[in-house]
Parts: C-alpha cells; sequence; structure tokens
C-alpha cells in the first residue's frame, strides 16, 4: 500500500508540474477582464468536474470579490438540479448547459468547462455554442484532450488521462485563478 501510495503522490506532482503558468496567466487575464466588464462567467462540468465548477464558482464569487472589492457574476450551471433534470428529461442529456447558457448568455461573457476527457458530449455542445454566440471559452481538460482541445479559445491540457490526478490539477488551476486575485499585488 505504501509504495502504491507514493507512486500515485509521484504521478499527481507530475500532473501538478504539466501546468503551464503561461497558460493560467491567459486565465486570470481573460477572468479579469470579465470582472473588468462586467461580463457573466458560466462554469460547468460533469461528475468531479461539477464539484469542481461549484467549488471554483465559489472561491471566484465570494473569496475573490471579497479580496478585490468588486463582485465577479460567476454561476456554476451545475448547481440547479431540478432545472438540469428538466432540461434532460424533456430534451437530452446534452442539453442541460446549453439550454441554460441560451438563456443567461450574452457575447463577450466567459463559458469555462472542466472535462477530463474532452469529449463528453454536453460540454462540447455547450462550448460549441457559446464560441457561436461570441462568447470567450476556456477548456481544462486531461491527457487525451479531447474535442474541446480543438474548439474552446483557451485550452489547458493536464499532462495525465486519470480522472482523479487530472481533477486535483483542474481544481489547482482554479485556485490558482483565485488566489491571483486574493494575494497578487499586480492586478
Amino acid at each position: 500500500m505504501q509504495n502504491w501510495i507514493t507512486e500515485y503522490v509521484s504521478a499527481q506532482k507530475a500532473a501538478l508540474d504539466s501546468i503551464s503558468p503561461a497558460a493560467v496567466t491567459e486565465l486570470v487575464e481573460m477572468i479579469g477582464q470579465a470582472l473588468r466588464e462586467d461580463r457573466q462567467i458560466f462554469v460547468f462540468g460533469n461528475g468531479g468536474s461539477a464539484a469542481n465548477a461549484s467549488h471554483f464558482a465559489t472561491d471566484l464569487g465570494k473569496g475573490s470579490s471579497d479580496k478585490v472589492g468588486r463582485r465577479f457574476r460567476v454561476l456554476s450551471l451545475n448547481d440547479n438540479v431540478s432545472w438540469m433534470t428538466a432540461l434532460g428529461n424533456d430534451y437530452s442529456y446534452d442539453d442541460v448547459f446549453v439550454k441554460q447558457l441560451m438563456n443567461y448568455a450574452r457575447p463577450g461573457d466567459v463559458a469555462l468547462t472542466m472535462s477530463v476527457s474532452g469529449s463528453s458530449p454536453n460540454v462540447v455542445k455547450a462550448i460549441e455554442w457559446a464560441k457561436a454566440n461570441g462568447l470567450r471559452t476556456i477548456a481544462l481538460v486531461g491527457g487525451k484532450r479531447g474535442k474541446l482541445a480543438g474548439i474552446a479559445e483557451k485550452v489547458l491540457v493536464i499532462n495525465s488521462e486519470h480522472y482523479g490526478r487530472s481533477e486535483d490539477a483542474h481544481m489547482a488551476v482554479c485556485h490558482l485563478i483565485c488566489y491571483a486575485f486574493m494575494e497578487s499585488r499586480k492586478l
């Protein structure tokens, strides 16, 4: 067991080491622009990525907003269970994010998704719609990259196909973004 834990931690460190500081800087700048322009930021994902999206929305909406003295307009699209289940039931699960964007999103807003596979149909469909309708798009993906890598304006790849390690690294990226606003004196 100890060897397995040591190997897991080593692989997690490698996943974290694959985070590009330049790419994170670009994401911070995009999120900062959304704040300055009073744009909406939509975040979403499935499973562990949905939990990360909720966590990111909380940290950005509360912690980062408190520190910068302006409010980030951030919404996790996977947090309204009744709306998601109505959309999934009445249309299809592929529509649970895109139909919400159709209600809320405006050109210039930001759509950020997390997907280890990069190919989940519901997040791909939402990012395709967002791009076609003038939103800025961000995808945090795993080592497979998937369809999102060819669609989103900004793509940050974690060099691992392991779901747990990729999701942990995605959350690290989300924390980097939030804490850039909470702790950086250059913003």
